[in-house]
């Protein structure tokens, strides 16, 4: 396989002495590595480069924003608690790229600073007059006529006020808890008989839209603009003064105890109820914030001014998601309706038998090109409904709130068959979601098990028992994205459908290690972690490192992050071997350095679609047999190798093989949205000359390859 790098061609122009004698990649020192934290700070940059991208739809670049504003959220609640925790116990062990976590967070704030003020930038002075020209306009409550203030004291009235509770600070009233990314107002207020003046704190209530709509659908107002304007009538008799907006994020990082949690459910449980009011690690502020309000937040959330962040626009623009559910397809990008694989798709007069299908060959599903529903769900679906089916086991790691892959497997346990489901509870962000799937699987009959102690359960994997005959069979399914119909409509996944022996067989094994007690570690076909996924990638990597020049390397991730895969790409590098990544997050590898990494490149594909594949791939399409291909829930980073149980499967079928390479052949060729990471660790985005979008081009394709046209 060729994949060429469209701005810079691979170097193997070295041999001879210096290539066979190359320095060791330990003697470039902890420079080799980018900073992990700054580089999930950059993708983060790539997405503001989006918002203010003129040529992609108006409401699309509203939703990047939002997206941004979402991704520092939780880069605060877990990163940047995890590094103060580490300040406060006094470690000083640096990362691999030589920063202690203090130098870290120095780093990180400077660069959140910048990006901060980008956002603000790129809200009022680009997103609000363009929103502005197309009809959609932000309004304040001092802009409105007579008849819009009379119709917002009517809203207020109706449907603000009565759920609103102002918290008064004094000695009767100690300062009150404040919950995790809850929007409040401080208020100054004054008693005029006495002079006496206090702090108050009012809570806007989460469960009210962020954006209150005008008459004419057209003019949106914030809510907390419309609470201050009727602030009066929470202090009757008082004199209200100065009012601010403030928003504070809080350590939401669970600190479950192994010998605490002898059911594991109720622990967690108690632990959600803790985080909400975990420890502050950050307060938002708007400009018109006084020194008075802003150092008794600080002051009573323990919050050093570094940890105080004032901004122009307004606090928390993840609100936007609901300007980007606006009915206006003239702002949005062209919807796009999943395609069925006409191996899988049914008749007018037949459904289709999908275990018909998979005992004859392996199906590769690529979503959302393909339709999730009618091949994954479809799936679980056929197992649950037929008779001959004995057993169903299924990992959920993030499922959606109408789960239909949840609803077959309770319809199957209440049909009497065996059926297992893993449910990763602490799948961050997603815990309280994943207790409620855990109950309403155990009330239908489920066996329903938590995973391996210690270990997150990442890996993607459904298992189906079904006799035939004499016998019974095993299918699977194998992908790299969660089980979940929502975001299988905008991440892009993959994923096998399959009765191979071999390969089912391990995933029953894989399942018996994780539903019951053993110290399984060799399984035939699949690499697992942790055990056998970073030496069984570390030694393909070896491999192509002995072939020099003649040598290949694609790997399509998430992230990089794993200094021993980053290490071995190096001395791979090092002999010559051309290497492509396409990395779409995090990368702490760095390309284009003489001597370490000049044969390498990075790119990172940020577009319409979440990126969210992950395919491994060594050597050429000409090598005997081609090259080795493996797909699955494993990124290159340390906590999916080390504390993760996440699984990825060899692709032996050259029809599948050509399938994935066609994939990473066209990744490359974008040139739309594609950014570079250069030797500096600075991503630059790649200039245009052909108009080549991957994402675009894999919907023509299925369209395509699946006529007619299928329902989603």
């Amino acid at each position: 396989m060729t994949i060429e790098h469209p701005t810079r061609p691979v170097d193997v122009s070295h041999s001879g002495s210096e290539r066979d004698t190359p320095v060791s990649v330990e003697e470039f020192g902890p420079e080799r590595f980018g900073n992990r934290e700054l580089s999930r700070l950059d993708f983060g940059a790539r997405l503001l480069d989006l918002a203010e991208d003129p040529s992609v739809p108006l409401l699309e670049r509203v939703k990047f924003v939002a997206i941004f504003s979402g991704l520092l959220d939780e880069f605060f609640q877990v990163r940047v608690t995890g590094l103060e925790d580490q300040v406060v116990a006094g470690v000083r062990t640096r990362s691999a790229d030589g920063l202690r976590p203090a130098e870290q967070l120095s780093a990180i704030r400077e660069r959140v600073l910048e990006l901060a003020s980008r956002q603000d930038q790129i809200f009022l002075a680009g997103l609000v007059p363009d929103l502005a020209e197309a009809g959609i306009n932000f309004s304040d409550f001092g802009d409105l006529d007579e008849d819009d203030r009379v119709f917002l004291d009517d809203v207020f009235e109706r449907q603000i006020f009565p759920v609103l509770t102002p918290l008064s600070v004094d000695p009767g009233h100690p300062f009150p808890n404040i919950s995790n990314l809850s929007l409040n107002l401080a208020v100054q207020v004054e008693d005029p008989s006495t002079g006496e003046t206090r702090v108050a704190r009012l809570k806007v209530p989460p469960i009210l839209p962020r954006f209150i709509v005008m008459p004419d659908g057209e003019r949106f107002i914030a809510l907390e603009k419309v609470i201050a304007a009727h602030l009066w009538r929470l202090f009757p008799g008082m004199k209200v003064g100065h009012h601010e907006t403030f928003r504070v994020t809080r350590n939401v990082d669970l600190t479950l105890e192994e010998d605490e949690a002898d059911d594991l459910l109720v622990a967690l449980e108690l632990e959600l109820r803790r985080q909400r009011f975990g420890r502050a690690v950050r307060l938002e502020m708007t400009q018109e914030s006084s020194d008075e309000i802003s150092g008794l937040l600080a002051r009573e959330l323990d919050l050093s001014q570094k940890a105080v962040y004032v901004m122009d626009a307004p606090l928390d623009l993840g609100g936007l998601w609901a300007l980007h559910a606006l009915d206006r397809p003239d702002l949005h990008a062209e919807g796009w309706s999943p395609t069925v694989p006409l191996e899988l798709r049914s008749s007018e007069s037949e459904p289709i038998d999908i275990f018909a299908v998979l005992r004859d060959h392996t199906v590769l599903v690529h979503h959302p090109y393909e339709s999730f529903s009618a091949t994954v769900e479809e799936f679980i679906d056929q197992a649950a409904n037929d008779p001959d089916v004995l057993g169903i086991k299924q990992t959920l790691y993030r499922t959606s709130g109408d789960s239909p892959i949840v609803a077959s497997l309770v319809r199957a346990a209440e049909s009497g068959k065996q059926v297992a489901a893993l449910v990763e509870l602490t799948a961050r962000f997603d815990e309280a979601a994943n207790i409620n799937w855990a109950k309403t699987l155990e009330d239908a009959g489920v066996h329903v098990v938590y995973g391996v102690m210690g270990y997150k359960t990442h890996s993607k994997t459904a298992l189906v028992l079904r006799r035939e005959g004499e016998e019974i069979r095993r299918y699977c399914h194998i992908g790299t994205g969660n089980y979940n119909s929502k975001t299988a409509r905008i991440y892009e996944d993959l994923g096998i459908l399959s009765s191979d022996p071999d390969l089912s067989a391990d995933v029953g094994d894989l399942f018996n290690f994780l539903t019951g007690f053993s110290h399984q570690g060799v399984f035939r076909e699949l690499l697992v972690s942790p055990g056998s996924l970073r030496p069984g990638l570390i030694e393909r990597i070896k491999e192509q490192a002995a072939r020099g020049p003649e040598g290949r390397i694609v790997i399509k991730a998430n992230g990089l992050t794993d200094p021993a895969i980053i290490d071995a790409l190096y001395e791979a590098s090092q002999h010559g071997v051309p290497i492509d990544l396409a990395i779409r997050g995090m990368c702490c590898l760095r390309p284009g350095i003489p001597g370490l990494s000049e044969t390498i490149s990075v790119h990172s594909i940020v577009g319409e679609f979440l990126e969210h594949s992950r395919i491994y791939c060594f050597g050429h399409r000409s090598d005997n047999g081609g090259p080795s291909l493996f797909l699955g829930s494993a990124d290159p980073m340390e906590r999916n190798l080390d504390r993760r149980i996440e699984a990825l499967t060899p692709i032996y079928d050259d029809r599948l093989k050509n399938r994935l390479l066609e994939i990473l052949r066209l990744t490359f060729l974008d040139d739309t949205n594609t950014w570079i990471l250069g030797p500096d660790r600075r991503w630059r985005r790649l200039t245009s000359s052909t108009g080549f979008n991957v994402q675009a081009t894999l919907k023509e394709t299925a369209l395509k390859e699946n006529r007619p046209s299928a329902t989603p």
